[in-house]
């Protein structure tokens, strides 16, 4: 039970909030949660050139991106412990200081090892962000306003992901990739001292111990699995003793998770918030949507950079075009959600999103620019729909105690989804584009009269160097366009496929509230 209803002295109590206080602090946290996606959308769109500057593989280049994600989701679940042993001003502030060191190192990085390890503090002091500004928006607001709280905190945070991609592509094309990180520095800075300035202190806080064993346990099953989702595909999955292990030390480690909190007096997460079945689906939920959250961003900047010729800033753009999407999404849930049934929200943002996965799935070698903005912007207004109604099912009747633990393991799911489904992804074009190679390949031989047709109408044909040179590009090139296609339809089945957990959800009332 709160505390807040019980006269108390006011020295103990909780502090109440003008309205004014309320809204520079939702702002202020509202800036430093856009700080943390941003260096997310930004660093997506170069990625093709930073795989160009250390001579890296598509699988090794996406560990900029899902690296900086598990090292999230590894400090995700300490958020809670953190928050209460230092306070949630201290997090904030000092998180956002040390960020904004780091993403200096990233841009100042010498090999893929050093950025990627760079990137991996930026994720460890990015992730008290997102859960510590959203559990400041939903205590310092009344509950009864929390869909508009979140709203607006949502619609503050997709200006990152729209100005940074734009930003991005443009510096990008016209300087090198570095300064997408260089770009951060100012708005770390004035995130900090907004955070220093309007940030306040609890009046109470109740300092625990850190459960180390349950910290570790968690981190390294995190790790572990990551680390073979992300080097299967090139070891040959189980056939090799690295990934093996890594499965081995996975498991290993989450079940001496589990059973380690089911049964210590002072775990590191509470198995009691687990009892709130709204609480439960809604992580169940939150894992799918995590799933689907960042996947296109990835795929897209290497499908148009390298398989199309597309520039940095015009890549920028479209990745910008889907934070649109997301802002329309917020807008509409804004202004209209409130009086529409969550759950109807929610299907309403799954069917967008495997929708927007289906269209992009018939894209071929030839995709234009109207075609990836037009899906790109759906799938970000599914984004949009899911978010505000999502958070609000999940919250709704969980204990005020549990608020700051319980939105720790709401963005701990988020993240282990993205990371997920990105190293998924990414090895499903790889694999599939090696099958589709081998398979098309078989078709070029003298005897195949549609190829001789072909080669009258481009630079192919099966005489000559530079004839026979053309044709293996361009079969690489189809090739990995089926890849590209296979992820998209995964990644609409993605969407698809949770739709009937929505049918477990209990819709949010003034009975169940609290």
């Amino acid at each position: 039970m709160s505390d807040s209803s019980a006269p108390a002295a006011p020295a103990a109590a909780q502090p109440e909030y003008t309205e004014l206080q309320r809204w520079l602090t939702l702002i202020t946290v509202t800036l430093a949660t856009t700080l943390y996606a941003m260096t997310v959308t930004i660093a997506n769109v170069a990625l093709p050139k930073m795989q160009g500057t250390f001579g890296a593989t598509q699988d090794e280049i996406a560990w900029v991106v899902t690296f900086n994600i598990i090292a999230t989701a590894v400090m995700t679940p300490a958020t809670g412990w953190l928050a209460e042993k230092v306070g949630r001003r201290n997090v904030m502030v000092w998180g956002i200081a040390v960020f904004t060191l780091v993403s200096a190192g990233c841009g100042l990085a010498e090999s893929l090892e050093q950025l990627v390890f760079f990137r991996i503090l930026q994720g460890l002091a990015g992730a008290p962000l997102v859960p510590v500004s959203q559990a400041i928006v939903m205590t310092i607001f009344p509950r009864e306003r929390h869909g508009t709280a979140l709203a607006v905190w949502g619609i503050g945070v997709t200006i990152g992901p729209i100005i940074a991609p734009t930003l991005g592509g443009y510096v990008t094309e016209l300087y090198n990739w570095r300064w997408i990180f260089f770009l951060l520095v100012p708005v770390g800075m004035v995130a900090f001292l907004c955070a220093a300035a309007f940030v306040r202190r609890r009046a109470q806080r109740h300092p625990t111990t850190l459960d180390w064993t349950g910290f570790i346990a968690l981190s390294l099953a995190i790790a572990a699995l990551q680390l073979m989702l992300d080097r299967g595909e090139r070891l040959g999955w189980f056939n090799h003793n690295e990934i093996i292990l890594e499965a081995f030390v996975a498991c290993l480690a989450f079940y001496v998770f589990v059973a380690h909190i089911f049964t210590t007096d002072r775990p590191f997460l509470q198995p009691r918030i687990l009892t709130n079945r709204n609480f439960v689906i809604g992580l169940a939920l939150t894992f799918v949507f995590g799933l689907l959250n960042f996947t296109p961003m990835v795929l897209f900047p290497s499908l148009l950079q390298g398989l199309r010729g597309y520039p940095d800033g015009i890549i920028g753009y479209l990745l910008a075009v889907r934070g649109l999407g997301t802002l329309c999404g917020f807008l509409f849930i804004m202004f209209y959600g409130q009086r529409i049934d969550p759950r109807l929200l929610l299907l309403a943002g799954f069917l967008t999103q495997g929708v927007s996965g289906l269209a992009m799935a018939q894209f071929d070698i030839n995709l234009t620019t109207f075609g990836v903005a037009w899906t790109s912007m759906l799938q970000g207004f599914g984004v949009g729909l899911i978010w505000v109604p999502l958070s609000i099912a999940t919250f709704w009747t969980l204990a005020p105690r549990d608020m700051t633990e319980g939105t720790a393991l709401f963005h701990l799911m988020r993240n282990i989804g993205s990371s997920i489904h990105i190293s998924l992804s990414v090895a499903l074009v790889i694999h599939t584009a090696k099958m589709s190679y081998s398979e098309l390949s078989n078709f070029v031989n003298p005897y195949n009269s549609a190829l001789g047709r072909a080669a009258s109408e481009g630079p192919w044909s099966l005489e000559g160097g530079a004839g026979m040179a053309a044709l293996v590009r361009e079969i690489g090139r189809q090739a990995q366009m089926i890849g590209y296609v296979n992820a998209f339809y995964f990644f609409a089945a993605t969407a698809f496929v949770c739709i009937p957990l929505l049918l477990f959800v209990r819709k949010p009332t003034a009975a169940t509230a609290g």
